[in-house]
């Protein structure tokens, strides 16, 4: 239950604006989770109304963050998505996090509503979230976690040597409403967070003009893409670059029984509706197509090497933190029924520096049975 600004005790479905009745229903969709202690409940997945990973803990409500729609031709979709200005900031390729703080204690929760014992002592490292909380009480600090060394996404196109935290929302924690971005950034710079690039703020009309050229500058240093916002924060659309589908491309095809056909056919649909929006000549098609080509084979057969030489797949990750935190880290993955392979574990300067892999047993244990002579009926 959460206490109101007139003092009304509100419960559960009062904060997330349900009837009893559609909460008792919602409620047994939510998973039994707990973190230092403190038991906590979230949602796994979307619902009508209510955000992938919500959590219900303490009393209050964590609003999960919204799915971002995505667009696959800009020249059309913004302006039928948005009828008034914009802004255009960076779409970073990491790890969605939101930052709230529970009676008291400062908490990192990743999208699926999971707290992360790593994130949260990463966050209350390298933010002020103090002093955040003492300006925002009621808010949360939404961003992505970026960097070489986290223990769940592999991308490494920043300037960061570690990990790095990116705000790009700040909202109301129990309604989920945004600051109105020029707000945003002017709170976030006033304390120093680090926050993602913003291109400009423009028209439908001129964002229409401006975001491809921004498209293939991002293209050309290998990131993700833009996310478009209404200045108020209500209504937003993301897209991505080239490098981006076949990044994701290239690491589907790594685990090739692992990661399904829908994952991998949007993402050249992707990049064939931006081949076309973008006039490709007929020798940057071939271009594209040959990257896109590189994207599937190469990863897939180096996987099948590696299970022919007798390795296991997997998810390779490298931490850096003190040793409890990476002791935690490693229960909370091992809890998650993730099975890890120790590669590397040294001391530098004090910290703890891990390596390890997250054991993908499907495309192993297919790749192997392939090997080994059995027939595929199609």
């Amino acid at each position: 239950m959460g206490v109101d600004g007139v003092g009304y005790v509100m419960e559960y479905h009062d904060q997330l604006g349900l009837s009893r009745e559609r909460f008792a229903d919602l409620a047994e969709q939510f998973h039994d989770d707990s973190y230092a202690g403190r038991e906590y409940r979230r949602l796994p997945d979307y619902r009508k109304a209510v955000e992938k990973g919500t959590v219900l803990v303490a009393g209050t409500v964590v609003r999960g963050f919204p799915k971002i729609p995505r667009c696959l031709v800009l020249d059309e979709g913004i302006p039928q998505h948005f009828d008034r200005e914009i802004a255009v900031e960076e779409k970073l390729n990491g790890y969605n996090v939101r930052v709230a703080r529970i009676e008291g204690d400062v908490l990192a929760f990743t999208r699926s509503g999971i707290v992360c014992p790593f994130t949260t002592h990463k966050v209350r490292t390298l933010l002020p979230v103090d002093r955040f909380f003492e300006q925002h009480p009621d808010r949360m600090l939404c961003g992505e976690m970026i960097g070489p060394e986290n223990p769940y996404t592999t991308a490494d196109c920043y300037d960061v040597d570690s990990i790095a935290f990116r705000a790009f929302d700040i909202r109301e924690r129990v309604s989920g409403e945004s600051l109105p971005v020029e707000d945003r950034r002017a709170a976030c710079a006033d304390l120093g967070i680090p926050q993602v690039d913003l291109f400009g703020i423009y028209t439908p009309s001129e964002a229409v003009e401006s975001t491809p050229e921004t498209i293939d500058d991002l293209d050309e240093r290998d990131r993700e893409g833009i996310v478009m916002k209404t200045i108020d924060g209500g209504q937003q659309l993301k897209y991505t670059t080239s490098a981006a589908n076949q990044g994701d491309l290239a690491f589907a095809f790594g685990l090739p029984f692992d990661y399904g056909r829908d994952f991998s056919f949007r993402r050249l649909i992707r990049e064939g509706f931006q081949s076309v929006e973008f006039a490709d000549t007929e020798a940057e098609r071939r271009a594209r197509a040959h990257g896109v080509g590189e994207s599937l084979l190469v990863p897939m057969t180096e996987a099948i090497e590696a299970v022919d030489g007798g390795e296991r797949l997997g998810e390779r990750h490298t931490v850096r933190a003190d040793p409890r935190v990476v002791d935690a880290l490693l229960e909370h993955l091992r809890e998650q029924g993730l099975t890890l392979d120790i590669e590397q574990d040294r001391r530098v300067e004090g910290q703890r520096v891990l390596t390890f892999s997250k054991r993908i047993q499907k495309s192993t244990d297919k790749i192997d049975s392939y090997l080994g002579g059995t027939i595929v009926n199609e």
